[in-house]
């Protein structure tokens, strides 16, 4: 799968995933109102306002990214309901050919972790017959309890061709509580990228690991550390926009081949009609919002790399 997602990437010249996170407050009125007729003010109203949604999003952007990223919080807030309106989020963006990486942040052990791995990223045999879950094309894992709880997924991945972006160093604000701790004279996110790398290693695609990091946009000096401590590594890189992130802090994500990494915006683009900068397209055109954030993010990231 990571080959697809670099083909992809080479294809639309955009390394660029957008965040499917919705809020029921980014949804504009007219399809809220639209939903609610249909299934009253009801978690079920709710599910089809945010899938109604997020399909104008996909159908605006579809011909200019390579991925996107529904974050799975977002829709579990509206119980069962929420998780249908995911999975048929997924389904609609693979059938646009769009990679998609589940934002599930997973991480525990045994045959716990390989629930999780089979349920997101793999298959469950019933009788005679195995059935895909979720079915992702990646997932993003939480490596806190070490290889106990990433070695699951990995088996999953390699039986599935299918990938993870494991947390490394992240964008929030209070990351640095842990994860900047000295241990041996180093920081916890060096330690934890070296054993990311490590995994990746038995897990190669043509140049890249299917074994990914997650690394936010907002610490861009810590990410030049970690590009070499992770060659091989593709980064997923949140934080760009809505939590400060621009283009020209994030080159050394990147490697030489302009390849290696790919930038995440979420609300910055599906929620883009709400900022001065595209309101003129107002809640009707919200999907035409999107699309212009979106061309204007790869512009950004375009310029970036070509003037480093």
């Amino acid at each position: 799968m990571i080959n697809k997602l670099i083909d992809k990437i080479r294809k639309t010249s955009a390394p660029i995933v957008v965040g499917l996170d919705p809020m029921l407050n980014y949804v504009p009125k007219h399809i809220q109102e639209k939903a609610f007729a249909e299934y009253g003010e009801t978690l079920e109203g709710a599910a089809e306002a945010i899938w109604q949604f997020n399909k104008g999003i996909v159908d605006a952007t579809c011909d200019l990214i390579p991925a996107v990223k529904p974050q799975i919080a977002m829709y579990e807030q509206f119980g069962i309901p929420g998780l249908l309106a995911y999975k048929k989020t997924i389904d609609y963006c693979k059938s646009k050919d769009l990679v998609v990486i589940g934002d599930i942040k997973r991480g525990d052990i045994g045959s716990t972790s390989a629930a999780y791995a089979v349920g997101h990223l793999g298959k469950i045999q019933i009788g005679s017959k195995s059935y895909a879950g979720f079915d992702e094309d990646f997932a993003t894992v939480n490596p806190y309890l070490g290889t106990d709880g990433v070695k699951p997924f990995i088996d999953v991945c390699k039986e599935e061709k299918k990938g993870l972006f494991i947390l490394v160093k992240t964008s929030n604000p209070s990351s640095g509580e842990f994860q900047d701790r000295l241990i041996d004279g180093r920081p916890l996110y060096e330690w934890v990228g070296e054993k990311v790398a490590n995994w990746g290693e038995d897990h190669m695609g043509d140049t890249y690991s299917y074994i990914g990091a997650v690394v936010g946009a907002t610490y861009p000096e810590m990410g030049k550390v970690l590009r070499r401590l992770m060659p091989k590594t593709f980064i997923l890189v949140p934080g760009y926009g809505a939590q400060g992130g621009k283009g020209a802090d994030l080159v050394h994500f990147f490697n030489e081949d302009g390849l290696g990494a790919i930038v995440n915006s979420s609300r910055g683009i599906i929620a883009a009609y709400k900022q001065e900068k595209y309101a003129s397209f107002g809640e009707k055109n919200y999907a035409d919002a999107s699309r212009k954030a979106v061309e204007d993010m790869i512009a950004d990231i375009r310029g970036a790399l070509e003037a480093r």
